[in-house]
């Protein structure tokens, strides 16, 4: 892991190249449920593609700057839908519909039986990663309580028993990231905003189950979703579920603060966690100049200390042009770089 003052990081997910995918499929929703017909190859050539684009990725976040990579999310149709469809227990084939508050019917994976990883699922992907970087790695999982509440049960009954069996699950595919090279490992749990109230009895308990035994440094992100699908004019100015994450075992926090324009006095209910700062809105069409970012970070200085913070797009990169993410994430890193001189 990098030892210097304000290390840059991603949030996890780049942009998939045009040849790989069907971006115009991909944007009409975060698919839960399987989403076969968004890949562009024949089953035959996936993998291969697939392995190419991740290697486009992780080079592209090198040349930016980048100290700590990921493997860009690749392979995955979705943050979640990777690790939740290969469990045993989960029927992808009949999904349930979910309505959401807007009104927006999702399709989402039944729980018929009981949760159980059976085969690492992500075990290649960070085998890959640490095989083409020499950099600082990290890979992320979806959040048991996200996936929780991404799902139809219809086995468990309880709310808590169905986070708690996927928080083992996570544990599970946690503990052979880590044994695979993973530096640093990172839950995302958005959905804990989405329902505070249930998030405040079982979510602490199902993160730090589903963390127990990692020692590599962790990470628990949350934000507002991807500002392609949910609109910046949409985005509350705080969260309804921040504090609370100063009882997890993660070593850092992940937030979304730039397109929201979040008041950052929140953080200080968060000591003395590192915080992973969003510094890049990506909601923004624009590559935002160093002096920009520069000015977010200060900001952020204003309420953590050097030695705590961590800098990050809001979220994950996933739906942006990929000539723009490159270009926000290197006006991060020299914006870092600026910074830092700063401090120095």
């Amino acid at each position: 892991m990098p030892t210097h003052l304000l290390p840059t990081t991603v949030v996890g997910s780049y942009p998939q190249p045009d040849w790989l995918v069907d971006r115009a499929l991909l944007s009409k929703s975060v698919p839960r449920t399987r989403m076969q017909a968004m890949w562009r190859l024949p089953p035959a050539h996936l993998e291969e593609a697939q392995d190419d684009a991740t290697i486009v990725a992780i080079r592209d976040m090198e040349r930016a700057g980048i100290d700590i990579v990921t493997d860009g999310e690749i392979r995955r149709e979705s943050y979640s839908n990777r690790l939740a469809t290969a469990l045993d227990g989960i029927d992808t084939d009949n999904p349930a519909i979910i309505v959401s508050r807007s009104g927006l019917e999702t399709p989402v994976p039944r729980v018929v039986g009981k949760i159980r990883r059976s085969a690492p699922v992500e075990l290649r992907d960070m085998e890959f990663l640490r095989k083409n970087t020499e950099r600082a790695a990290k890979i992320t999982l979806p959040g048991p309580f996200t996936m929780s509440q991404q799902a139809k049960d219809e086995f468990y009954g309880d709310d808590e028993a169905l986070a708690m069996a996927f928080a083992e699950a996570v544990n599970a595919e946690a503990r052979d990231l880590e044994r695979a090279g993973a530096d640093a490992i990172q839950l995302d749990e958005p959905w804990v905003r989405n329902n505070p109230e249930l998030a405040r009895r079982i979510a602490v308990k199902a993160i730090n189950r589903a963390l127990d035994g990692i020692t590599v440094p962790t990470v628990v992100h949350l934000c507002f979703g991807y500002a392609a699908v949910v609109p910046g004019s949409t985005k509350p100015a705080g969260y309804s579920f921040l504090s609370e994450l100063a009882d997890t075992s993660a070593e850092q926090i992940s937030i979304e603060a730039a397109q929201p324009r979040l008041d950052l006095g929140v953080l200080k209910d968060l000591a003395p966690k590192k915080i992973m700062l969003g510094v890049l809105d990506l909601g923004d069409p624009e590559i935002e100049t160093v002096s920009v970012v520069s000015e977010r970070i200060r900001n952020g200085l204003k309420h953590v200390g050097p030695d705590r913070l961590v800098l990050a797009p809001d979220c994950g990169m996933k739906y942006m042009p990929r000539a723009t993410a490159f270009g926000k994430l290197k006006a991060m890193c020299e914006a870092a770089a600026r910074v830092r001189s700063e401090l120095s």
